[in-house]
């Protein structure tokens, strides 16, 4: 493993997951970084940072109020990153389709996966320094064309808004030195995985394919 000294990355969404994930592998490549989570309890993040020394700080923010995230640019306002990297993920009832799931459950969906992470990356972009790198975890499951077996209708659709949004992110950068970037974790031991698991699906061809939690892969990297 090659260590990177002097690089700083602020990861949005890392109590747990592929947020507490990327943090973990972050730091071991040497990078200082901030990372967030929604509540004061006991997280993995928290445990983590116990033992990470000074080059990880946990900060707290709620990425769909709006007001938390503009309290959170105040606070960093004299950070600069080399990556910004929102990992956000909730999921409802499998077997939930658009006809029967709750309509408060859709837009939580789609304010947590495509909305908030947005709001976040247009927030806080001035952090990020020149030729930094601005990214979104979004999944495999936001294909429309790898979509062959169906299932999971509302979250597949609110990964898919995020990749919308994220594709049309850099026709705001033009002119900026930024690269965007919407990236798929593959394959990994999280609920989705289990979920399709249980239901005799491939976890390859729903997740994506990618390269791990720690340093995903994927789609669209742009520069404005």
């Amino acid at each position: 493993m090659t260590a990177t000294v002097g690089k700083a990355a602020l990861i949005i969404g890392a109590s747990r997951g592929l947020g507490y994930a990327l943090t973990a592998e972050y730091l071991a490549r040497g990078w200082r970084v901030t990372a967030t989570v929604r509540g004061t309890g006991r997280s993995d993040l928290r445990d983590l940072a116990g033992n990470a020394g000074d080059r990880l700080v946990v900060e707290t923010v709620d990425i769909t109020v709006p007001e938390q995230v503009a309290a959170l640019h105040e606070r960093l306002a004299q950070t600069t990153f080399d990556l910004l990297f929102v990992s956000a993920g909730v999921t409802n009832a499998p077997e939930e389709t658009v006809a029967d799931v709750p309509t408060e459950t859709f837009v939580h969906l789609m304010v947590t996966h495509a909305l908030s992470p947005m709001r976040v990356v247009e927030t806080l972009q001035d952090l990020v320094a020149p030729e930094g790198t601005i990214a979104v975890m979004s999944s495999g499951q936001g294909s429309v064309a790898n979509n062959d077996n169906g299932g999971f209708e509302v979250y597949r659709a609110s990964k898919s808004a995020l990749n919308q949004l994220m594709r049309s992110f850099p026709r705001l950068l033009v002119g900026q030195p930024w690269r965007a970037a919407a990236r798929s974790a593959g394959c990994v031991r999280q609920a989705c995985g289990a979920a399709f698991r249980a239901r005799g699906l491939s976890c390859w061809s729903e997740c994506g394919r990618g390269g791990g939690a720690g340093v995903p892969s994927g789609a669209a990297v742009r520069r404005g």
